[in-house]
This record gives C-alpha cells, sequence and structure tokens, in this order.
C-alpha cells in the first residue's frame, strides 16, 4: 500500500469515528492507531523504542 492509500485510509477512518463519536473518540482513535503505528514500525525493526523513550527523558545518546 502506498503511502497516499495509507494517508487517504486513515483520514477517512478518522473522519467517521469523528462523525460518530465526537471529538474525544476522535482523539481516542488518533492515539491508538498513533500507538499501534510506533508498535507495528518496533516490531518490524524500523523503530527503536528504548530510543524514542530515553529522547522522551530527555537523555541523549551518541549513536
Amino acid at each position: 500500500m502506498s503511502p497516499t492509500v495509507g494517508g487517504l485510509a486513515i483520514g477517512a477512518v478518522l473522519a467517521v469515528v469523528t462523525l460518530a463519536f465526537g471529538f474525544w473518540g476522535f482523539l481516542l482513535t488518533a492515539l491508538c492507531m498513533g500507538a499501534g503505528a510506533a508498535l507495528g514500525r518496533s516490531a518490524e525493526g524500523r523503530l527503536d523504542l528504548g530510543g524514542v523513550l530515553d529522547a522522551l527523558r530527555g537523555k541523549r545518546s551518541s549513536s
């Protein structure tokens, strides 16, 4: 799936959720989609969650 089609699908899902459940439903869905995307990238080996957590804590690494 191309990034354009993926973005279109995500936009459609968020639009439907917003219409059905309002702003808070939209916010919860967007948060869960972001968490799922991060976990999926981590499982594929494209994202180092330890590095992300260190960056959020303010720790720096030289590598």
